[in-house]
């Protein structure tokens, strides 16, 4: 791309151009001058575009409307946030990306730099005319170019959680699923404490802080007993069961130069999960109504649009069997780079974006598949919680996964961003497929689908309107956004299961 010609890196032209099309917008973007008011779509899409004052002005005249019900201002109201976030995630110009670059490349040469960004490998957005850089492209560089990875002064692996090679671990889990003659093994009684800190004076000294934090629902077969252990402040109301991102809300009130902490203590059993498929067996599934939702579309990050039916063509060809078709989608998508996100909530159709931005996290790949598998008529849906780690390195981090639906297995898990694995061990070819069907026992799922409302519910906007993981924080001035707050996860995996079989492996505590 010539820069000097166009607004858009062509991934963001095209995940505009794919918004547009799914949105049915058929107007020409908003502009400041424009006579005839905008539409949200519209308004959406300028924001997309970097179009941000055009934007601003079609958000002002909305809201100037009379007889403007609660939503639609909200509505309104929040693209305006959107463009305040997308401003917080876009803080850098060429110059920082370069520095940032020379930290770990010292003779980077201009050309080799140009040659980088106009291939895209640096996420940028042009807004209002003005190139900005995602604060996180010089560090994805490395995870986009192995031939910048190898010009590294400094060699060291990119490593990533230690679940994502082929180990024992999995090795056990098919063995004792085959051997057990089930599908879900090997439980574990864990530990754990998530703590969500707002920054000291955040909030002015004496007001009420509110904050929820993620906590676990009953899944069967993979994570039950669920025990309320200990909070921090004592006082707390847990969301029912049946919440489908559930959370512990508590609230303290703030101190001058103090930071707000918030904790939940809570234990449960968790149970690895492997469905050994034969492909054979699977067949399409007849519609159904319990099962209507999870083939369709679910604006505006589930969407059909003509590329991802474009690409699904592609990758899919004559295959029929739905066994098969997922793993063509699972291999395509899992061959998409992993790379730091952007904030969900700026991001206007995540699988879309997914599909064009060149990179993706565990969430966009997930919704990407999700999509993907829908629109061949394959049962698919979300599911998102933390990983961690039983080797005493202390890892863990926030994840995203799914289920598809295969008869006659049912729901089985997926990870794609895992992914496929390959070993040298004998039998390690048998293991290739692990996440599509398994699933470890280091993980906590907090959220069973996506863009879920809190009980409690939140007063004013979600920093996240999309995932659950963080938590989140507000008080009566309004929303604490992720600059505001620091989160942590500290566990302990516990000497005995109880009331359930299986084997307890070695054990680790963090």
């Amino acid at each position: 791309m010539n820069p000097a010609r166009c607004q858009l890196a062509p991934h963001h032209a095209r995940r505009l151009a794919a918004v547009v099309l799914a949105l049915g917008l058929a107007l020409p973007l908003a502009r400041a001058g424009d006579a005839a008011p905008a539409t949200l779509a519209q308004t959406v899409a300028s924001i997309d575009a970097g179009q941000f004052k055009a934007a601003g002005a079609a958000i002002d005249r909305a809201l100037a409307q009379p007889g403007l019900g609660p939503q639609e201002r909200a509505d309104w109201l929040f693209q305006r946030e959107r463009m305040r976030r997308i401003r917080l995630d876009f803080t850098l110009d060429a110059a920082e990306v370069q520095a940032r670059v020379r930290k770990l490349i010292p003779d980077l040469s201009q050309a080799e730099f140009d040659r980088w960004d106009a291939a895209g490998l640096f996420e940028q957005m042009t807004i209002d005319g003005q190139r900005r850089y995602f604060k996180r492209a010089p560090g994805n560089l490395f995870r986009l170019s192995p031939e910048a990875v190898a010009r590294r002064a400094l060699q060291a692996p990119i490593t990533d959680g230690p679940m994502a090679t082929l180990n024992q671990d999995h090795r056990d889990i098919r063995a004792a699923a085959l051997a057990e003659h089930a599908s879900s093994v090997l439980p574990r009684r864990v530990r754990m404490t998530q703590r969500l800190t707002v920054k000291a004076d955040a909030v002015p000294a004496g007001e009420m802080v509110s904050a929820w934090i993620p906590y676990p629902r009953a899944i069967p077969g993979q994570q039950d007993d669920i025990r309320y252990v200990d909070s921090t402040p004592a006082a707390h109301a847990i969301a029912p069961d049946s919440a489908l991102q559930r959370t512990v809300h508590l609230q303290q009130r703030a101190r001058a130069g103090q930071p707000v902490e918030f904790s939940v203590t809570y234990e449960l059993t968790l149970a690895a999960q492997y469905h050994a498929i034969d492909p054979a067996r699977v067949q399409a599934e007849p519609a159904t109504a319990a099962l209507a939702p999870f083939v369709a579309e679910r604006p505006p990050h589930i969407v059909f649009t003509p590329a991802m039916r474009a690409f699904s063509r592609r990758v899919v060809g004559d295959e029929k069997n739905p066994y098969r078709i997922a793993q063509k989608l699972f291999a395509a998508v899992d061959a998409i780079p992993w790379a730091g996100a952007r904030e969900y909530s700026t991001l206007s159709n995540i699988s879309d974006y997914a599909l064009h931005a060149g990179h993706a996290d565990c969430g966009q790949q997930t919704l990407l598949l999700i999509t993907l598998l829908r629109l061949n008529g394959i049962p698919a849906r979300w599911q998102s919680g933390m990983v961690f780690s039983g080797d005493g390195s202390g890892y863990s981090n926030i994840h995203d996964w799914g289920l598809l639906y295969l008869p006659p297995y049912g729901w089985v898990p997926m990870d794609v961003t895992t992914g496929r694995l390959h070993g040298t061990q004998p039998g390690d070819a048998q293991m290739e497929w692990f996440y599509l069907g398994g699933l470890d026992a280091w993980r906590i799922a907090f959220n069973d689908d996506y863009a879920q409302p809190f009980a409690p519910p939140k007063r004013f906007f979600r920093s996240d309107n999309v995932d659950s993981q963080r938590g989140e924080a507000e008080w009566r001035g309004g929303n604490l956004y992720f600059d505001q707050l620091d989160y942590d996860f500290v566990w302990q995996v516990l000497p005995a299961v109880h009331g359930r079989g299986g084997k307890q492996r070695q054990l680790f505590t963090n």
